[in-house]
């Protein structure tokens, strides 16, 4: 299992504190996961494809919004187009290598971004790796997924549990890598101090239920353990796919 953590000052109000973790499961043979987190960007990309294509896809993903954050600020637009460059990038390498035809890879994940009324929080999601939020004892998914058993429980045809077991859970609608480009959700809202977050690949809620995530993010303090935690449980109840789990703390900065 990799991890990933650090603390770092993210604004002048808030410190902020992460754990990143990502293992190849039970089952696979090959990590087609890809993490990034740093000070104003944390997220994660669920490859898909033949061969090595997933593996390439989410990494090639996950390398254009690291270029873009190390440019410069992020801003929604800037983070909207890095999104559409990873497409591009991917669609591109697929086009030059035979073996690499169909790969594409989910993107989800949260950054701080610049905008007219300061810093605020961006959500994205392309596919159905997911965002959840966890503030006063209560988890809130912040993505939809970009799935076909989603469309099922937006219809009424599947309830969530139901849809963890269903034979197409793993059909996504939107991936990046396709042509034409995907439209991603971005959301923005300000920083709190207090709140929790969680950026996962599906590897984590195909196994364990949000009651099961909620539990585990609550009992451990330190995101590090609570990523790591995360991933072991995932493993325990299955690990029939690639796992990878960021968690973020905001809290309030010392005088």
């Amino acid at each position: 299992m990799t991890n990933v953590e650090g603390e770092e000052q993210a604004a002048s109000r808030l410190a902020l504190r992460w754990g990143a973790a990502t293992d190849v499961g039970r089952v696979r043979q090959q990590n087609e996961d890809s993490v990034w987190a740093s000070a104003t960007l944390f997220a994660v990309a669920d490859g898909m494809g033949g061969h090595a294509g997933g593996e390439v896809a989410s990494a090639l993903a996950i390398e254009e919004l690291r270029r873009s954050a190390e440019l410069g600020p992020l801003t929604p637009q800037v983070l909207a187009e890095a999104i559409w460059q990873a497409n591009d990038r991917i669609v591109a390498e697929a086009a030059g290598r035979h073996e690499l035809l169909g790969m594409g890879t989910t993107l989800t994940g949260i950054a701080v971004v610049a905008t007219a009324d300061g810093e605020r929080w961006a959500v994205f999601n392309v596919g159905d790796s997911r965002v959840y939020r966890y503030a006063d004892g209560s988890l809130t998914r912040l993505t939809v997924d970009h799935s076909a058993v989603q469309e099922l429980i937006a219809a009424g045809r599947l309830t969530p549990d139901e849809a963890r077991r269903h034979p197409r859970r793993n059909v996504v609608t939107r991936s990046l890598g396709s042509d034409p480009a995907p439209v991603p959700d971005i959301w923005l809202f300000p920083p709190v101090p207090g709140d929790r977050f969680l950026v996962c690949s599906d590897g984590l809620t195909g196994e364990l239920a949000d009651t099961d995530i909620a539990t585990l993010l609550r009992e451990f303090d330190d995101p590090q353990t609570a990523a790591d935690e995360l991933v072991r449980c995932a493993n325990e109840a299955g690990g029939n796919d690639n796992v990878t789990t960021i968690v973020v703390d905001l809290r309030a900065a010392a005088a």
